[in-house]
């Protein structure tokens, strides 16, 4: 009984899924796509934990966008697998950063936790309640 329970609302519990933790991402986002190009810069400045240490505020930027446009996407299930691939780098630089200034793993754990779900959710998909599934972007 429990597994065909499962099977039966597996595309409701995704969709929880993409829209609790695309809200959550909308709220992270906010305050860094509205933070101008100082908060840009010193955000873009993670990028230096994977080598990268020109254009702070594009990258900055970018990642403000990221997990801002990335959370909406979430919740539409609309270009799902790129917005899920774009904030799985997000989480890769944050989890590098916070390891490379050796805030350890507790610090670390919640880009690494959030990492692991965007690289899953790549592979599963947005579901059948999401837009890519009624455009039929998604395969």
């Amino acid at each position: 009984m429990s597994v065909k329970f499962s099977y039966k609302h597996r595309e409701i519990g995704l969709l929880i899924l993409r829209i609790g933790i695309g809200v959550m991402f909308i709220i992270h986002g906010w305050p860094k796509i509205t933070g101008g190009q100082q908060a840009w810069q010193q955000l873009g400045m993670a990028t230096g934990s994977v080598g990268i240490h020109f254009a702070p505020t594009f990258f900055g930027f970018m990642a403000a966008v990221a997990e801002f446009f990335g959370g909406i996407c979430l919740i539409l299930g609309l270009g799902f697998r790129i917005a899920c691939g774009l904030l799985l780098i997000n989480m890769f630089v944050a989890s590098s950063m916070h390891l490379s200034k050796g805030d350890g793993l507790v610090v670390a754990s919640h880009a690494v936790e959030a990492g692991i779900l965007f690289l899953s959710l790549i592979f599963i998909g947005p579901g059948k309640y999401s837009l890519d599934e009624k455009m039929k972007w998604s395969s």
